[in-house]
């Protein structure tokens, strides 16, 4: 019978109110020991289940006034790093009883405005941002709708609660890497310079060269896509210049596997003749021809996190921001024998 199955139905079966029926199937627990006895909540219940009742999501989304919906807006879905936060978030939507739907953006302003107003015009709960740039100028109207909104995964200027991994403290973790192996003419493929992930990682790495009394000009820093096609052009370019760095941080591992083809290219052995990083740690990293060191970011845990407090701002709370820490994954592209991770402590 299963959706055609009413309320109505279980009620006159068992000879009680309608009310006392949707109080114990849909009820909080006190509503429910209110409404009935243990032994009748109990047959009405076993009887829900022997004719596949199964609540009206739209019905109860009436009358608690809540759809239980959240609307996510990432960049690319197709990305790994996106998708797997994606999962952590709806895995932990899921266990809350909360179902969830994603809209790309490709980071473009003007389809991250229109994105937005189609997932408000669904009557979202709340949603989660995983596509923010720096300015936060897109959040504007969902700022003006009042809807509860959380950040993933990147930051902006203006203070919006947000949950993203210690990217500054990432790059520290390469650059005290290249330091202790004696790299002193470093590179970095920075990424979007309109992405905290990009600007902070990059800044962490740069300031720890400064601290060491070696500042990196301007020349030794290119941005580029967060793509192999972006990583690869910024890397010859950096290569094929005057002051050859012996060592490359990419902001993410998809420009440093391409760095690595453009090292491949210039006759570079990764590894032996240039050292490479990248940041996440992707599951390919470890299995590459020359695996990648890579900052591993807790990717999963970011969208879980995420959801929580997206949760705990529906609740009335405050939702807070949240820093998780990284961990430096050596393996052999950075030319230093492979050791255990380093861990997030601030070099």
């Amino acid at each position: 019978m299963g959706d055609s199955v009413t309320l109505q139905e279980i009620a006159e079966r068992l000879g009680l109110h309608v009310s006392t029926v949707s109080r114990v199937l849909h009820g909080s627990p006190d509503a429910r020991r209110r409404a009935a006895s243990a032994r009748t909540a109990r047959r009405v219940e076993e009887l829900a289940t022997e004719l596949g009742y199964r609540p009206n999501p739209h019905a109860t989304s009436l009358r608690t006034r809540r759809s239980r919906l959240i609307g996510v807006l990432f960049p690319r879905l197709s990305e790994v790093v996106v998708a797997t936060i994606y999962e952590g978030i709806e895995e932990e939507a899921t266990a809350r009883g909360f179902s969830t739907f994603v809209t790309n953006t490709h980071d473009e302003p003007a389809t991250q405005r229109e994105r937005i107003e189609m997932v408000l015009a669904r009557r979202v709960d709340g949603l989660i941002i995983g596509d923010a740039h720096l300015d936060g100028a897109a959040l504007a109207g969902l700022e003006r709708s009042g809807t509860p909104f959380v950040l993933v995964n990147r930051r902006t200027e203006g203070g919006h609660p947000a949950v993203v991994c210690d990217d500054h403290l990432g790059g520290r973790l390469v650059a005290e890497h290249f330091l202790g192996l004696g790299h002193r003419r470093v590179g970095v493929i920075a990424g979007e310079p309109f992405a905290s992930t990009g600007t902070d990682r990059t800044a962490g790495f740069a300031g720890r060269y400064r601290e060491a009394g070696l500042p990196l000009p301007p020349e030794a820093v290119r941005a580029c896509g967060f793509d192999t096609a972006g990583g690869r052009r910024a890397a010859t370019e950096l290569l094929r210049s005057a002051r050859r760095p012996t060592a490359l941080f990419a902001v993410n591992d998809s420009a440093a596997i391409g760095a690595m083809g453009a090292a491949r290219d210039l006759g570079l052995r990764v590894g032996a003749d240039l050292a490479l990083a990248g940041f996440n740690d992707v599951p390919v990293a470890a299995e590459l021809p020359v695996p990648l060191t890579s900052v591993h970011s807790p990717m999963k845990d970011l969208g879980r996190t995420a959801l929580r407090e997206l949760l705990r701002h529906l609740s009335g709370g405050t939702p807070a921001g949240h820093r998780l820490l990284p961990r430096l994954m050596i393996r052999a592209s950075s030319g230093a024998a492979v050791g255990p991770a380093i861990d997030s402590r601030d070099p």
